[in-house]
């Protein structure tokens, strides 16, 4: 596109492709040479500067404030808007599995997905801290809190049961990928290595204290009434 030529929506949607690919290439990077601890406080810090340098320029570009920038907009609509970006994150994480399958293997495919996650989980585990306010090793309130906040929170339907004063089973009800897969006739997708991966990392990076155990995930048989439950108990 040549500068005085009108932007159009398949220019914005290629930028933002692009910003998306960069911001994670260089997490990705970090993660490789200094660790992921040091990654995700550099993530911390970069991201902090980044979105409020980018509320800054969409407000000037609109002329508004960053505050004004959807002002007027009714709730319902806001609601809408949050689970088509949350949703979008779901099929961003399921296009690119299946593109890694048809380059290699799905073995390939779930060795890469799994070292996601690994990476991914603890970076969505100090978000939710951070934007709950929630102390280290807050135990299990903390937990239940900050799974309360995560992306798959507002896409599937899951269920906390207390068993006791130290350790909690949460149960997914319903889950997107699988009702989808259920649809199509398909069996469950076998996520239960990224599952452990996933809820082993978020659990640590709320309450290091945590031991993560699965009852039950896809490949394991499970009844009608959950997809997959995991028990979390606070080890003194």
């Amino acid at each position: 596109m040549k500068p005085s030529e009108p932007t159009t929506l398949e220019d914005l949607t290629e930028v933002i492709r692009q910003l998306a690919a960069h911001y994670g290439l260089w997490m990705a990077e970090s993660v490789h040479q200094l660790g992921l601890e040091a990654a995700l406080d550099a993530e911390k810090e970069a991201g902090d500067r980044f979105f409020g340098i980018l509320s800054g320029k969409l407000a000037r570009a609109l002329g508004v404030t960053p505050q004004e920038i959807l002002a007027g907009t009714d709730q319902e609509t806001l609601d809408k808007l949050g689970m088509a970006l949350r949703s979008a994150w779901l099929a961003a994480d399921g296009v690119w599995f299946q593109a890694i399958e048809k380059q290699a293997d799905m073995v390939t495919a779930k060795r890469v997905n799994d070292t996601c996650w690994s990476r991914f989980s603890p970076l969505e585990a100090r978000r939710a801290k951070d934007i709950l306010g929630l102390p280290d090793n807050g135990g299990i309130p903390a937990l239940k809190a900050a799974l309360g906040v995560r992306m798959y929170a507002h896409l599937n339907r899951w269920e906390f049961t207390d068993e006791t004063e130290n350790s909690i089973v949460f149960r997914m009800t319903d889950c997107r990928v699988q009702t989808a897969r259920k649809r199509k006739g398909l069996a469950d997708y076998p996520c239960k290595s990224g599952g452990i991966t996933e809820y082993v990392g978020f659990s640590n990076e709320i309450d290091s204290r945590f031991k993560c155990e699965c009852i039950g995930c896809p490949p394991d048989e499970h009844p009608e009434e959950w997809v997959c439950s995991w028990r979390f108990t606070i080890e003194e």
